[in-house]
This record gives structure tokens, sequence and C-alpha cells, in this order.
């Protein structure tokens, strides 16, 4: 079976390893005061889903191969921990699993990234999804992430077209 799907309690650990198995690609790419092992504790990802973060899969042969997140805040919805098992990555999944959670939201949607992780801003520049100015991502991140100041500094927030038409 292939397809996308809600996350359940039970994914919670497979979500876990996923993460970290992907994020691996940071490593020396990200600055090294931010780079940590492993990437998310488990704790921090309790946090996130408490936070309102829902994950989706997608599931190649029962397995959960790809996750992303999505977090629906005030007037807009994040994507949140996008990430595909290296043994998946290049097939489709991220794009997929992009399209289903875009089409849960009428909001506007931000994606926060790493300023350096240049693969990653192209995927979503693919996807219609556009650089915010640096003084509104400073903004953006200080207003719906909870990240520290180091991180603020060290990334990039894109916005889809729905951001991009109102008068921000």
């Amino acid at each position: 079976m292939v397809g996308i799907r809600r996350c359940v309690d039970e994914d919670f650990e497979t979500i876990w390893l996923i993460i970290n198995e992907a994020s691996q690609v940071y490593r020396g790419v990200i600055p090294l005061d931010r780079w940590k092992e492993p990437y998310m504790s488990k704790t921090e990802l309790e946090h996130e889903i408490r936070d309102g973060v829902s994950f989706w899969g997608y599931e190649v042969d029962g397995k959960l191969a790809g996750v992303m997140g999505i977090q629906d805040l005030e007037e807009v919805s994040l994507i949140r921990h996008a990430y595909v098992r290296r043994a998946n990555q290049n097939q489709g999944i991220g794009s997929k699993l992009l399209f289903h959670l875009h089409g849960q939201t009428a909001k506007p949607v931000l994606v926060g990234t790493w300023a350096a992780a240049n693969w990653a801003i192209r995927f979503y520049e693919r996807h219609g999804f556009k650089l915010v100015t640096r003084e509104t991502k400073d903004r953006l991140l200080r207003k719906y992430w909870s990240i520290p100041e180091r991180q603020v500094e060290t990334s990039v927030v894109l916005a889809d077209h729905k951001w991009n038409q109102k008068p921000w």
C-alpha cells in the first residue's frame, strides 16, 4: 500500500527516527552551534505535538517513508518538520505530503528552514513558495515559532501565494 495518512500516537517512535535520520543532511551545513545529536530529542518532539503540530505520513508498503507536520496558528498555518527517509528520497514523497497538507488549510502557509539549506529552499520555491524579506522573516519567526534567537538569525521563511496576496 502507498498513500498519505494522519499519524497516530503509535507512530511517535517512527516519526522521531525519520526526523533524526533525514536531518543528518544538516550536519556540517547549518551553524555548528545549532547542530546536536539527536537533532530532535523525544522531549522536543512531544513538545511540538503538544503545541499543535499534526503529523502526516507517506506510507510505502505499510511503512512510513516520510513525515510532515502542519500547525494551525491564528491567521496562518505552518509546515513543520518535513523529512523523508534517505532510502525514499527523490521519489516525490515530500512533494505529495506538501501538496496534501497545503490543501488542508485555507489560511496562508509559511515554512521556516535553515538559510544554508539551499536544497530545502529550492524545494519550496519549486512548489510556489517565495522567500520573504529579512525584516518580515525576523518578525514571523519571533511571532509564530518558538526558536532561539540564534536560529532566527540563521533561518529563512518562505510563504505561499495566499500570504503574498494579503496586505500584511
